[in-house]
């Protein structure tokens, strides 16, 4: 009870607290015990990303965006999705190259805003991945039946009477799959990258087959513009599929986490995230068409969608084909996403957000073991009975939001923390950058007359560029009297600030398309996180930092690995 009543305190001390990214990597990595092993290289991250993207994308959401959203024009929601996710990993990028930690977002925010922010945006992406590893898993079970021949996706599901509708088919097969996974990811992260590298290859190839026969129907364009053109839905259709598809993109985030087992990072990372996102758009956008020639939009299965549309075209072989392929990809993509979010929670657990006991590497394999294993039962537990169509809006709403935060934070990072420009003169801009993004997104959302978009696109243009100017002049001033010279980052993000603006702009824009029923989940999410914070991890966090605590376990384990001069400015007691 003494504890609670010293929240406020302990809140206002600890919501805004920041560590340096030379803390992040020197300090709070030690308090995993063991390092994890530095064995992976450029073309292991390129294979990670795309294996880790292209499963989710094209086989989940593709079907049911095409049938009742965007319409054949469901490529064209991949392309603004895509976009948006280049602008996006570029952020990721220049944050990895100078915070080699494997936080990802929650590292990167917590070193510009502050413990809660980067709590809250490493709490979202866990979320994402969870759910969005249980909706593939569930995805693997219907191409398993399309590939050995069982025309009902659903064959191998148990359905049960007296659940609600959406949770009442128990899929066992899809926790088999996620809890062998989670025990492969356990021995060795450079075995798991190898086995991702030649399943990425096949699944390359079953990507080029599944294009070229898809082109090779008959009927491609007629197919394409019937029954109501290429647009049924209008322009607001293929907008607000592109909110939707983004769940497809989570995938290369996961790049970023494996920073610290990566060899030559400033090279590989850039090479790794920007790749990886670069051919999977090309990727989608073809394997999205191609899925809208073949079959009306209409007649799109919701389930098992391409292995579904070469039955409908006659060639049955070529079903069970693609059911035997998707059912590779999306094995690669679930071991790479569930490869990501054990390092996430393995940070987390490093900060003292959550029991630290998460947060231990083992010696032997030099993988989060604990974490692994945690959130593969999660997973696993959520694949036995939640739906896609329950969580595909609600996964990307929670993405959309941790990748509109990475984005301000780079430009606060870059033009205050790093550059010259007063913090006021940068969260203002941050400021008029977001709220005009939300006034464009409602004016559209409203169907308010096309002038009021031009105007506020045309102000936030123009806000961006009188930020640029402002930052240039007082960079020049501070060069010219050698007053305080920037630091130049490894790799630098070009054009700054457009990208990160354009960013911010397309994030805000993508979320206000989703469906109010998402917006209600995540503000249910959004209060438990943060009662969680509030209850258990300022309290935790405010023993170890500001009072000097920490546990015996970790004491033992770090005095064994570095010098206590390591740990100058950590007053360390046994509570």
């Amino acid at each position: 009870m003494s504890n609670l009543s010293q929240t406020p305190h302990r809140l206002k001390s600890r919501m805004l607290a920041t560590w340096t990214p030379d803390q992040e990597v020197n300090q709070v990595r030690l308090r995993s015990g063991a390092d994890m092993k530095r064995k992976l290289r450029w073309f292991d991250l390129v294979s990670l990303g795309v294996g880790g993207m292209l499963g989710v994308g094209v086989f989940v959401t593709t079907g049911p965006v095409a049938r009742d959203i965007s319409g054949p024009a469901v490529f064209i929601s991949y392309m603004i999705a895509g976009f948006s996710a280049l602008l996006s990993s570029l952020c990721y990028t220049e944050f990895s190259v100078n915070v080699p930690v494997a936080g990802g977002a929650f590292s990167y925010l917590r070193v510009t805003f502050g413990e809660f922010i980067g709590y809250f945006g490493g709490v979202n992406i866990l979320l994402e991945y969870v759910l969005s590893n249980a909706a593939v898993a569930r995805s693997f079970t219907e191409y398993m039946c399309t590939a050995i021949g069982v025309s009902d996706p659903n064959a191998w599901r148990v359905k049960v009477i007296g659940l609600a509708k959406g949770y009442n088919e128990l899929d066992f097969p899809a926790v088999v799959l996620v809890l062998l996974l989670t025990l492969c990811l356990c021995h060795s992260t450079k075995e798991s990258s190898m086995l991702n590298l030649v399943m990425t290859v096949f699944h390359i190839i079953f990507f080029g087959f599944v294009i070229i026969a898809g082109f090779c129907h008959d009927d491609g364009v007629k197919a394409l513009v019937e029954p109501r053109g290429l647009t049924p839905y209008g322009a607001r259709g293929v907008v607000n599929g592109a909110a939707v598809v983004y769940f497809s993109y989570i995938g290369y985030d996961t790049v970023s986490t494996l920073a610290e087992e990566i060899q030559n990072p400033s090279f590989s990372l850039p090479v790794g995230i920007i790749g990886s996102v670069s051919v999977v758009s090309v990727l989608y956008c073809l394997m999205s068409l191609v899925l809208c020639v073949m079959v009306p939009y209409n007649e799109i299965s919701k389930s098992a969608s391409y292995a579904v549309a070469f039955r409908r075209i006659g060639w049955g072989w070529a079903g069970n084909v693609v059911g035997a392929g998707a059912s590779l990809g999306i094995v690669a993509s679930l071991l790479v996403a569930m490869l990501g979010q054990a390092r996430y929670l393995c940070v987390i657990g490093r900060a003292r957000l959550v029991p630290s006991w998460l947060a231990k590497v083992h010696p032997s394999t030099g993988t989060p073991l604990n974490a692994t294993l945690f959130l593969g039962i999660c997973t696993a537990t959520i694949a036995l009975f939640t739906d896609l169509e329950i969580v595909m809006e609600l996964i990307s709403l929670g993405t959309l939001c941790v990748f509109y935060l990475v984005a301000n934070a780079l430009l606060y990072r870059k033009y205050t923390l790093t550059g010259q420009n007063a913090p006021v003169h940068t969260l203002s801009f941050l400021a008029l950058l977001s709220s005009f993004s939300l006034a464009f997104s409602l004016w559209w959302k409203l169907n308010k007359p096309w002038w009021g978009l031009t105007l506020f696109i045309a102000i936030a243009i123009a806000v961006t560029a009188f930020f640029q100017y402002h930052t240039w002049s007082i960079s020049s001033t501070v060069s010219k009297n050698l007053l305080r010279p920037s630091c130049p980052s490894k790799w630098s993000v070009p054009f700054m600030p457009w990208p990160a603006a354009a960013s911010v702009f397309l994030n805000v824009f993508l979320t206000t398309t989703l469906k109010t029923l998402s917006f209600q989940r995540f503000a249910i999410w959004t209060c438990l996180v943060t009662m969680f914070y509030v209850l258990y991890g300022v309290h935790r966090t405010y023993e170890a930092e500001e009072m000097g605590r920490v546990d015996v376990v970790e004491i033992q384990v770090t005095s064994t690995r570095v010098q206590p001069d390591k740990f100058d400015n950590v007053q360390m007691a046994i509570p």
